[in-house]
């Protein structure tokens, strides 16, 4: 039987990244993002909003670019699976967590506090396949400068067109 560990999160940070080296150099990002759920109340009538927390941890390249360019408050699309571990709390009791594990992200809105208003339409980032030796990852290009633009034609003068229009 074929199953599937899927999870598509759209949302904003909460807080800033954090990121830890391991032993090997690799990186580990973690983030919290907040998803939003809107319902109408059935007695009342009032809308209620319900906001969600999830954990997303990010490995490698993936890990840097988050550090890099995300802040609290970005907006963020993340693809991940879910992975639930189990630890002992600091009073000895067994508790579990699930967080996300992120395979792809994509930043969203424009580029804020980085130089301009520009939207970022440099596509997203995969994560590296784990147990595998990462792919050099091309460095992100600086926008290319803008074409310059032709000079402004004049306004048309409509007093010189004939009347006599044959529509």
């Amino acid at each position: 039987m074929a199953s599937v560990n899927k999870v598509i999160i759209v949302g904003n940070l909460g807080r800033d990244p954090e990121i830890r080296y391991m032993p090997s150099g690799d990186a580990i990002a973690n983030i919290a993002v907040a998803t939003s759920y809107r319902s109408k109340d059935r007695n009342t009538g009032e809308q209620k909003e319900l906001t969600e927390w999830h954990r997303i941890s990010f490995f490698g390249r993936l890990a840097e670019i988050v550090g890099q360019y995300l802040k609290k408050g970005s907006s963020v699309y993340v693809e991940g699976r879910l992975q639930t571990r189990k630890y002992t709390d600091k009073d000895g009791v067994e508790r579990y967590a699930t967080d996300i594990i992120a395979e792809q992200m994509q930043m969203l809105g424009g580029r804020q506090g980085m130089g301009g208003g520009d939207s970022m339409d440099d596509g997203g980032y995969d994560a590296p396949p784990q147990r595998q030796a990462p792919a050099p990852r091309p460095q992100m290009a600086p926008p290319a400068p803008a074409a310059p633009r032709p000079a402004p034609r004049p306004a048309p003068n409509f007093s010189d067109m004939d009347d006599d229009i044959p529509f």
